[in-house]
């Protein structure tokens, strides 16, 4: 796993004064460790500087903070006065894994009257920059549906189409051959998501519309049937010959601004 250490054995118990051990990595046999005259040496340059140990009584070599790119064939070869052994390994790194996430396919939300009317909601379980995995639906203990990868820092996703009233459990699962991650769906929560922002928008636009028009009505009616008022009450004191002035706010402010000064 990413960020582990791994240790190659040699199965030899004790070095002896005149053995040799060398560690190769790769196709070209690069070396990158060796004990020569029992003095251990590791590569000090690199992308292994800092991450090799070698133990000086057995040639044991372990690699610190693995990561991805340390994958690959390692070989040991203990050369003696009499033979050379060879021994050779197949290292695979793999990256942690990540959660799952559960979401909805956004291109129902594409859809209005027949997303409305729909029965069923689809979901998308996806995994980011993923290698050498595997991404699978479960309902309950029962596989539905799996896919896997092998290329290198990808995006996985896979669809499920369930109904909104279905109450059996379901799970997405990513796991590769060393461990594996679950995420359980909700469905009452992932299969809202769509449609809630929008309402949540309309909703307070309706009601500010309607407080203005109430408002507004409210005032012109007002002003309407004071203008009736004064009407009635002017009427009354000149008699329907005169000419009626109806006091309007300009007057009222140079009035009080006559008794001001």
């Amino acid at each position: 796993m990413d960020g582990d250490s791994v240790t190659l054995h040699t199965d030899v118990t004790h070095i002896q004064r005149d053995d040799q051990i060398l560690w190769l990595f790769g196709p070209q046999g690069i070396p990158i460790a060796d004990i020569h005259n029992q003095k251990p040496n590791t590569c000090r340059t690199g992308r292994y500087f800092g991450r090799l140990q070698i133990n000086s009584q057995t040639g044991s070599l372990t690699i610190t903070n693995m990561r991805t790119i340390d994958s690959g064939l390692y070989r040991l070869e203990v050369i003696n006065g009499k033979e050379t052994l060879f021994k050779s390994f197949n290292v695979t790194v793999y990256a942690r894994l990540p959660v799952p996430v559960i979401s909805r396919d956004s291109s129902q939300c594409s859809l209005s009257s027949e997303r409305s009317s729909a029965s069923t909601c689809v979901l998308l379980c996806s995994v980011m920059n993923v290698t050498r995995v595997s991404l699978s639906w479960y309902k309950g203990n029962s596989l539905l549906s799996s896919i896997s990868v092998s290329d290198l820092n990808i995006r996985l996703s896979l669809p499920l189409e369930v109904e909104y009233q279905d109450t059996n459990t379901y799970r997405c699962v990513v796991n590769n051959t060393i461990t594996n991650l679950t995420q359980h769906l909700n469905i009452t929560d992932v299969c809202q998501t769509c449609s809630e922002p929008r309402h949540h928008y309309l909703i307070p636009l309706t009601a500010v519309l309607v407080l203005v028009i109430v408002f507004a009505a409210g005032v012109i009616y007002c002003h309407n049937n004071r203008c009736k008022q004064l009407l009635m009450l002017q009427t009354k004191n000149t008699g329907p010959s005169q000419p009626v002035h109806i006091p309007m706010f300009n007057d009222v402010e140079a009035n009080q601004m006559s008794v001001v000064t």
